[in-house]
């Protein structure tokens, strides 16, 4: 059965301003640290994702190594979105970041530029998005 997301979501939420950025974010975000790895439910992580934006969750809180294994929540999250958002990536923040190691070697971890290049396009592709609306650095 196809999902059909609440239709008053959104009278569920307060949302606050982030900063000066104009951006409008949620009071209550999602992150996918645990719960969302290879070594979890993937249909209890599906709920969990669903139940969030229902209740008026937009952002979805990501990190190149949240697993575990390391990058499988990005994974899991991609094929979430897939299979049941795509009609609504416009109404969802995104965030990933990036710091940890994650291959071996003097870039594999930290955070410096040729890392986090690097970290973005691994993390964009794990998760199949064209862009996050937030990339930071999760240590520096």
């Amino acid at each position: 059965m196809k999902y059909q997301p609440s239709a008053d979501r959104y009278s569920k939420m307060q949302y606050k301003y982030c900063g000066n950025s104009g951006l409008l974010l949620p009071r209550i975000s999602l992150g996918l640290w645990h719960n969302f790895g290879s070594v979890d439910d993937f249909g209890v992580a599906t709920d969990m994702i669903k139940y969030a934006f229902d209740s008026g969750v937009t952002h979805f809180d990501l990190a190149n190594n949240y697993g575990p294994v390391p990058g499988s929540a990005e994974i899991n999250f991609g094929k979430i979105l897939k299979e049941h958002f795509q009609g609504y990536r416009d109404e969802l923040i995104i965030s990933s970041k990036a710091g940890h190691e994650m291959w071996n070697g003097p870039y594999g971890g930290n955070s410096s530029r040729k890392n986090l290049m690097a970290s973005i396009d691994q993390s964009l592709c794990r998760t199949g998005l064209d862009y996050f609306d937030i990339f930071y650095s999760h240590r520096y």
